[in-house]
């Protein structure tokens, strides 16, 4: 059977996730071929990020050698340092002074509230991560997606399952794919406008009835993407399909960007590909919203755990 569409569709990216079923939490690393150019946008009232401004145009750094998304919120930041240990080792990384040091960006999500919060993704489960990054990508509730929710508009205890999409998008030889993991406040919005992932309700009760209900959502959700295309690409550019992917988030999850949202886009473009990026931001909102709506309708976490 033919693998379906995924980020990895764009030569040269590979994907690993370390997953801790008991805990309920995990790590996903997004590894692009070398050169790739890097940029983001952090949009939202609560993001948790590492070496996040260097991927802004006018900076001296252009390529990024991993894309890290981990839960364990803030203390998950830590998995990122196994990742440049795992290119250190390898000799990978921008030549500065005596060393090559990697670039290595990361963003978390929060999901403490899930499972046991005194384990988190640190290093060494940054480091596996690596070690299984390949082109099949694990979807649903696995790596940074194995603690997700979403729907969490009337409060945490009505929240449903979220997780890790992935889906591509193809014109001709150029290829934009997207990789997602949902942990939202928002809930999930299909392609024809019904709910796709609305609060957990009681027996007896209904979506309507809770308008007047609204809970307190906290500073525990977060959506996190890498958008990456082969087109060759400046990182100016490469920083507005960043924010375009931002921009796509509004259409499949509502309301998304909240204060209780740290959403983050990261973007890559590995210079495959000759395209303008009129023709590569076009392709964006399928690769994006088919994404988010496969992280919470997709789930190998089963087959994923402990990877």
């Amino acid at each position: 059977m033919s693998r379906l569409p995924s980020i990895t569709d764009v030569d040269g990216i590979t994907v690993g996730h370390w997953t801790d079923v008991e805990a309920r939490t995990g790590c996903t690393v997004v590894l692009p071929p070398p050169d790739t150019i890097a940029s983001c946008e952090v949009r939202g009232g609560a993001p948790g990020t590492r070496g996040t401004d260097i991927l802004q145009p006018g900076t001296i750094i252009e390529v990024a050698h991993a894309i890290v998304l981990t839960g364990g919120s803030a203390f998950g930041l830590a998995s990122a340092g196994g990742v440049e240990r795992y290119f250190e080792e390898r000799g990978i990384g921008s030549e500065i002074g005596p060393v090559r040091v990697p670039t290595v960006p990361a963003a978390v999500i929060f999901d403490l509230g899930v499972g046991d919060p005194s384990r988190r993704p640190g290093a060494d489960e940054g480091y596996a991560a690596c070690i299984v990054a390949s082109a099949d990508v694990a979807e649903g509730s696995v790596g940074v997606g194995t603690g997700a929710t979403v729907a969490k508009l009337w409060g945490p205890e009505r929240a449903v399952p979220g997780g890790v999409g992935t889906w591509a998008a193809r014109d001709g030889e150029l290829v934009v794919g997207a990789l997602v993991v949902v942990n939202a406040v928002g809930e999930i919005v299909d392609e024809d406008g019904s709910i796709l992932r609305s609060p957990r309700l009681e027996p007896g009760e209904r979506r309507e009835d809770l308008v007047e209900q609204l809970g307190s959502s906290a500073a525990a959700n977060t959506t996190l993407a890498v958008v990456a295309t082969n087109a060759a690409l400046s990182k100016e550019d490469v920083r507005r399909l960043a924010s375009i992917g931002n921009d796509v988030f509004d259409i499949a999850i509502r309301p998304a960007h909240t204060i209780y949202d740290g959403d983050t886009v990261f973007a890559l473009a590995t210079q495959e590909v000759d395209a303008s990026f009129e023709q590569v931001a076009v392709s964006v909102e399928a690769a994006v919203t088919t994404a988010i709506r496969r992280a919470v309708t997709r789930d190998d976490g089963a087959d994923a755990a402990g990877a």
